[in-house]
């Protein structure tokens, strides 16, 4: 059976690279029936917390992440937290002393190499030959084992057989090949996956990045199925120019030999029409319930739950976020907006918008029926009694109705308002 394991260090938040890493094991996993172990590296006692882990624990169950066993779960080759596992470590020193491969040097333990080049079969890149020239430490002077070490002894009690991280470790793969030689364990297939670059300019995504952290999506109202989806095109490609697909599509398909061994680029604009795409395909009631958590503490909120349903539906076909929701609404939920004077200076700056908006508070009492169709061809009988195009009202009325120059549709915008409000706003502005 396939034995993957995603082994965070819980340092504070959940990088964006670290979650596409986790993925890409669940979906090997799931794509061979195998199983997912999540294993928490958290000897860094100056770094690791409770509040850490919970920030990774909380990134990955968002995310639709689970594990068959590691935290919360258990499972029959724990603990997996590496904190609880001394007992395990001081073991397998005493094996490796007794290989005669361990020395001594300013109080801490070092690792003589064999000397030979390690062919490492990589998945991902094909082979790769590395040699490891210089012995290297595998317990400090303080008697503290160093990440070489543990990862290698929980990867061989665990019995994982595919080790899939990201290209930064390759580096480190040599030292790895080494020590389970060392133990005369079984080696694990290895698949180093690309790093995800900047979306500007070179170098890696860090964690000062914008959106380079998954709480950013969380706090921001992305869809967890887009990110997810977003992830998985960065360094792999379903085929066919397909990218947005279910799930369970995705795991069908996805397999470690097709991914890219070149560096992916992060694409904001991409993430967030694929986002966009999925926003839009919700469930009305399942986007009215995904937006409650945005409006409530901008104050928006609204008693009458078929109306709020209507504006929310409106706002639906617009949106790329949830986080665009509030903004997008607020003049149908409150009359408390201001106008926008970048908004305000474009529609000034096109005829005599106060003379239409008082053309349209004249005509406005002919309109028996307040609907979008109704509004519409009102409208445009109007523009052609001033021999006018219909756009020179239109900006300006949407102006004074909710502050900006465009935004939801507007002849069900000003149904939805209602002819009385719109009169109000009207002869406000």
């Amino acid at each position: 059976m396939v034995r993957v394991r995603f082994a965070p260090s819980p340092t504070g938040f959940f990088h964006i690279g670290s979650a596409r890493t986790a993925l890409f094991n669940w979906l090997y996993a799931k794509h061979t029936s195998g199983c997912f172990i999540l294993r928490i590296e958290d000897t860094d006692e100056a770094r690791n917390t409770q509040e850490s882990l919970e920030v990774l624990i909380k990134g990955l169950r968002w995310l639709g992440l689970d594990w068959d066993e590691g935290p919360e779960v258990g499972g029959p080759y724990g603990p997996y937290f590496q904190s609880q596992r001394e007992a395990l470590y001081e073991e397998f020193i005493e094996r490796l002393k007794q290989t005669g491969r361990l020395y001594e040097q300013e109080g801490a333990l070092y690792f003589k190499v064999s000397g030979k080049p390690q062919l490492i079969d990589d998945l991902v890149r094909g082979p790769v030959e590395r040699l490891e020239e210089k012995d290297f430490v595998v317990v400090r002077s303080n008697g503290k084992p160093v990440f070489h070490f543990v990862n290698v002894v929980d990867d061989i009690t665990m019995n994982i057989t595919h080790v899939i991280r990201g290209e930064d470790h390759l580096s480190n793969t040599s030292k790895h090949l080494e020590l389970f030689k060392a133990f005369g364990a079984t080696l694990p297939r290895f698949a180093h996956i690309p790093l995800i670059l900047k979306s500007t300019g070179p170098g890696k995504m860090s964690k000062r990045d914008e959106g380079a952290l998954i709480e950013e999506y969380t706090q921001r109202g992305f869809l967890p199925e887009a990110l997810r989806n977003y992830l998985c095109l960065l360094g792999w490609s379903p085929g066919q120019d397909r990218e947005k697909l279910p799930i369970e599509t995705l795991i069908q398909l996805f397999d470690l030999p097709d991914i890219n061994p070149n560096n992916a680029h992060f694409d904001h604009k991409k993430l967030a029409h694929l986002n966009g795409e999925y926003v839009r395909e919700l469930p009305l009631d399942a986007f009215v319930k995904a937006c409650k958590p945005a409006l409530e503490p901008q104050g928006l909120v609204c008693s009458d739950a078929a109306y709020l349903r209507e504006v929310l539906g409106l706002a639906q076909e617009k949106v790329r976020a949830i986080e665009e929701v509030p903004h997008l609404v607020r003049p149908l939920l409150s009359d408390d907006f201001i106008i926008n004077p970048e908004s305000r200076e474009l529609v000034f700056k096109k005829g005599d918008p106060k003379a239409r908006i008082q053309d349209f508070l004249a005509y406005l009492p002919q309109i028996q029926t307040f609907d979008a169709t109704h509004l519409e061809a009102a409208l445009q009988s109007l523009a052609q009694s001033k021999n006018l195009e219909p756009s020179h009202f239109l900006q300006p009325l949407r102006l004074a109705l909710t502050g900006m120059h465009m935004g939801l549709s507007f002849y069900r915008l000003m149904a939805l308002l209602g002819q009385q409000k719109v009169q109000k706003r009207l002869e406000k502005f």
